[in-house]
């Protein structure tokens, strides 16, 4: 009996260390697996807390750039300035003056003070400017267009209107109601363009002069017209200086507002002209007063006595050359020189 319990225990005696052995090795696994958690577990704890910094110093850059883009409040402050600017840097001719319309044939003599009006007739852009006082100071044009008899509304006297406006100082007898830019050469008639200017200036003087020379050569560009007073309070010009260009040539006339004859007498330019006419009583006595009253220039309208008194051989006298040459004005249409030169208002007389 001993025996055999003694072989059962064995059994089973084996079977329970197999079990504890089994049992050990478990919980050993299961302790090494429970390890391997507690030492990965600060690994991924460490790889959470890497992108977090990573996160953060995104996070950073992003909160830097805007401080370093901020400095849009300069590039609008420099702005404003440069457009501040602009008129002065662009020279722009406009800057300083209001614009208005005037009606081109509006004869109130009155001006408003810094204003700019356009006065040329039809699409001419011609500009007229005033100072703080009301008084033309200057007229620009880029192209002076002559007027056409053909295609424009003109009056018999080549005018485009009736009359002009009455600027104060064209009262007295011997001031016209002058043009800067003449009817002739697409200037309307309103206070813009209109200055009280001495009668021999405006009808043959440098005035006329240079209207002509403009009229001859087909139009003109670059033109200014820079007007000057002696004071302040006064609409009548002391002088005037014209710059504009013909065919390349860029032309200069100043003059000051004055009877040209008068002042060419006190310098002793006509003397000459004086002694013309005394000279021709001579060459033909009184006696022959038949010979006399029957004109003999009339006979002399061949190239070559024209040519004496044309001057510059263009084929026109001038107002000018024909005093220059001794004759007095008017010259009317029966006058053998009129055919030569420009009636501008055609009433038959030239430089009345």
């Amino acid at each position: 009996m001993k025996k055999k319990i003694t072989y059962l225990a064995l059994p089973l005696t084996v079977l329970l260390m197999t079990g504890c052995a089994n049992e050990e090795d478990a919980s050993t696994e299961l302790k090494v697996e429970e390890r391997i958690p507690k030492e990965t577990a600060p690994e991924a704890k460490e790889d959470v807390k890497e992108p977090k910094k990573e996160a953060t110093t995104v996070a950073k850059v992003v909160k830097e750039t805007p401080e370093k883009t901020t400095p849009k409040k300069d590039d609008s402050e420099e702005k404003t300035d440069t457009t501040q600017q602009m008129p002065a840097t662009n020279n722009d001719p406009f800057a300083g003056y209001t614009q208005i319309q005037v009606d081109g044939g509006d004869l109130s003599g009155s001006r408003q003070a810094n204003v700019v009006v356009d006065i040329g007739f039809g699409d001419r852009k011609y500009w007229a400017f005033t100072n703080k006082h009301g008084q033309l100071v200057k007229v620009i044009a880029k192209k002076i267009i002559l007027q056409n008899d053909n295609t424009e509304n003109v009056t018999s006297a080549g005018r485009y209107y009736h009359d002009e406006a009455k600027v104060p100082g064209v009262e007295h007898r011997d001031l016209d109601e002058g043009h800067v830019i003449a009817d002739s050469l697409g200037g309307v008639s309103n206070a813009y363009n209109i200055t009280p200017q001495d009668s021999t200036l405006n009808r043959h003087g440098d005035q006329a002069y240079m209207e002509d020379n403009i009229r001859k050569a087909g139009g003109a560009t670059n033109f200014e017209a820079i007007i000057t007073y002696e004071t302040t309070k006064t609409q009548i010009p002391s002088s005037y200086k014209y710059t504009y260009t013909l065919k390349g040539n860029v032309i200069v006339d100043k003059f000051d507002n004055v009877n040209p004859d008068g002042v060419n007498a006190s310098l002793g330019l006509t003397e000459s002209q004086e002694s013309k006419p005394k000279a021709e009583p001579k060459a033909a006595p009184k006696a022959k007063a038949p010979a006399a009253s029957t004109p003999t220039k009339p006979k002399a309208e061949p190239a070559g006595d024209v040519s004496s008194v044309d001057t510059n051989a263009n084929g026109q006298v001038t107002i000018q050359e024909a005093k220059d040459a001794g004759f007095s004005m008017p010259i009317r249409s029966d006058h053998w020189l009129y055919p030569y030169m420009r009636d501008n208002d055609h009433d038959g007389m030239v430089g009345e």
